[in-house]
C-alpha cells in the first residue's frame, strides 16, 4: 500500500539549466523541508537532556482503514487506488504504513465508521504491529472519531485531517498559513470534544456536589470557551484573507488593464505542475516528489514566439475528495485558476490511474466555476510512463500534449499550442514615431509585437501588433499603409 519512492529524475535540480548553477528558492525550500530527517523507530534517542536540539523526528507508525462502497467507489480497482493514494498521503505527512484494511459494506457504519467486527479487527492488528495511529479513508463526525478512539485506544485520523496536516507542514507565505488555519478551524469546530468534568467550569444556584463556595465560574464550560475562541479566530482571519485578497485582485486588475493574458497550471497534485513551470520560465520554483509539495501560488511573466507577452501561474494541487474547507479557504488562491484565459491541465502520465486524476481535477473545476476557461491538456512524465498507457491516453484525450519536464521533450509543441490558444486581444499599428519619442517605441518592443522597424529623417516607423491602450497612444504618429 505504500507509494514508490522518490524518482531522483525527478529532483529539484533536474530543471535548473545546466550554464545557473546559483542556488534557486526551491533548492533553498526543499533543504529546509529536509533539515530534520525523519527516521522510522520508537526512541526518544536521548541519551542526555542537552541533546535535545539534535533528535530526528520520529515517523509515526500508522494503520489505513478504508470503506469500499457502490456509491463512493465503483470497482475494486478504484478502492485500491484511493488506499494507495492514502498511503502516499500519510508518507508525505511523516509516517510509515504498516497494513491496510478495507471493508466492503452498503455505507459506512454511522457510529464507528466499519462495522464492529472490522473494529475488532483493527484493533488486533494495531496491537500485534504496535501501530500508534488509525487513518480513515473519509470524513469522519465527531461520533465516529470518538467511538473509534475509545475502542481501538489510540489516535484516529480521518483523511481530511491527514490533508490539513500536509498543508500546514508545507505553507510557507502569510497568506498560505492563514488558509490552512482557517481550513482547520472549521474542520475543528464541529468536532470538539469535552474533556470530562474536571475542566467544566458551569455550576448551579446551591452548586450541585457540594463544591461549595469559590467554585461557582462564569457559566461556560471549557468547551463553550473553545467553540467562541475558535469562532473569533475564524472572523480575525477571514479579515485577514480579504485584505489579502484585495492585494491579489489589484494585481490581476493591473495586468487585465494591460491586456496581459493570464494562464493557469493547474492538475493533480504531484503530477508536475511545478517542474513545467520551471521547464517554461526557468522559475527556479520548489520541486519535490510528494504530494502537496506547492501550496503558494508563482506567477511568472513569458513570451510566445511571435513576442506576445503572458503570465505562468502554478497553483496548488488537486486531490480525489479534496476537503471542502480547504476549497472555501483557498477560494481566493483557486480564483487565479478561475479568471485565467487559459488552464494547463497537466495529467502523470506514469500514474496508475491518470483517467481518474483527470475526473477529479474537473470536478474542483467545475466547483471553483472554471469549467468553463478553455484549456490545453498536457500528459506529463512520458519519460517514465507505461508506453499502453500513453497509447491509451492518446485514444481518449486525442488533443492532448505529450510531454517530459524533466528532459524537455514536447516542450516546444507545448509552447506552440499555448500561444495559439491565448486570445490576442492587440491592435494592429502603423506609426512614425519621433526621435524625441524613444520612450514610446521602447514601450511597443516591451509590450506589443514589432513586425517592421525602420528609422528615417523624420523618426522610426513601424509596423506592430500592441494592446488597445498603447494604441491609443500611438494614434497620434499614425502613418499611411503606403509609408510603411
Amino acid at each position: 500500500m505504500t507509494s514508490s519512492p522518490a524518482d531522483p529524475r525527478h529532483s529539484a535540480s533536474s530543471t535548473i539549466p545546466s550554464w545557473d548553477r546559483a542556488t534557486t528558492t526551491g533548492e533553498r525550500d526543499l533543504a529546509d523541508r529536509s533539515a530534520l530527517r525523519r527516521v522510522a523507530g520508537l526512541s526518544t534517542q536521548l541519551t542526555d537532556i542537552t541533546e535535545v536540539e539534535y533528535r530526528e523526528l520520529q515517523l509515526e507508525r500508522v494503520v489505513l482503514v478504508g470503506v469500499w462502497s457502490g456509491r463512493s467507489a465503483g470497482s475494486a480497482a478504484d478502492a485500491d487506488a484511493s488506499m494507495t493514494e492514502l498511503a502516499a498521503l500519510a508518507e508525505t505527512a511523516g509516517s510509515v504504513v504498516l497494513e491496510a484494511l478495507v471493508q466492503r459494506r452498503p455505507q459506512p457504519d454511522p457510529a464507528t465508521y466499519v462495522g464492529s467486527g472490522k473494529v475488532a479487527e483493527v484493533a488486533d492488528v494495531v496491537a500485534a504491529t504496535g501501530a500508534d495511529t488509525v487513518i480513515c479513508d473519509g470524513e469522519l463526525s465527531a461520533g465516529q472519531l470518538r467511538n473509534l478512539e475509545e475502542k481501538l485506544r489510540v489516535k484516529v485520523v480521518d483523511r481530511t485531517a491527514l490533508i490539513l496536516d500536509i498543508f500546514a507542514q508545507h505553507a510557507r507565505s502569510k497568506e498560505g498559513k492563514a488558509q490552512v488555519e482557517l481550513a482547520q478551524l472549521n474542520y475543528l469546530l464541529p468536532r470538539l470534544r469535552g474533556w470530562g468534568a474536571a475542566l467544566s467550569r458551569q455550576r448551579g444556584g446551591r452548586v450541585a456536589g457540594g463544591a461549595g463556595i469559590g467554585s461557582r465560574g462564569p457559566g461556560e464550560t471549557k468547551l463553550e470557551l473553545d467553540r467562541r475562541r475558535i469562532g473569533k479566530r475564524i472572523s480575525q482571519l477571514r479579515a485577514e484573507l480579504a485584505g489579502m485578497r484585495r492585494v491579489r485582485d489589484t494585481k490581476r486588475s493591473s495586468r487585465r488593464a494591460h491586456q496581459v493574458p493570464a494562464v493557469a497550471i493547474a492538475g493533480y497534485t504531484n503530477a508536475g505542475k511545478s517542474s513545467l513551470l520551471n521547464r517554461l520560465t526557468d522559475a527556479g520554483v520548489l520541486v519535490q516528489d510528494a504530494l502537496f509539495a506547492t501550496l503558494d501560488p508563482t506567477t511568472r511573466r513569458s513570451r510566445t514566439a511571435d513576442g506576445r507577452v503572458f503570465t505562468l501561474t502554478d497553483t496548488v494541487g488537486f486531490v480525489r475528495h479534496l476537503p471542502h474547507q480547504l476549497v472555501e479557504s483557498f477560494r481566493s488562491t483557486l480564483e487565479e485558476v478561475a479568471d485565467a484565459d487559459l488552464i494547463v491541465h497537466v495529467v502523470d502520465g506514469s500514474d496508475a490511474s491518470p483517467e481518474g486524476q483527470v475526473s477529479a481535477v474537473r470536478d474542483v473545476l467545475a466547483e471553483i466555476d472554471a469549467g468553463s476557461v478553455p484549456e490545453v491538456m498536457v500528459v506529463n512524465k512520458v519519460d517514465a510512463a507505461d508506453p499502453v498507457t500513453l497509447a491509451r491516453l492518446r485514444h481518449l484525450l486525442p488533443g492532448a500534449v505529450f510531454v517530459s519536464a524533466r528532459t524537455g521533450e514536447g516542450i516546444d509543441d507545448l509552447r506552440e499550442r499555448i500561444a495559439a490558444a491565448l486570445p490576442d486581444p492587440a491592435v494592429a499599428v502603423r506609426a512614425l514615431v519621433p526621435f524625441s519619442c524613444g520612450a514610446l517605441v521602447a514601450r511597443v518592443h516591451a509590450e506589443g509585437t514589432v513586425l517592421d522597424e525602420r528609422h528615417t529623417a523624420d523618426g522610426t516607423l513601424l509596423s506592430a501588433r500592441v494592446p488597445a491602450h498603447l494604441a491609443g497612444a500611438l494614434a497620434e504618429f499614425a502613418a499611411p499603409l503606403s509609408e510603411v
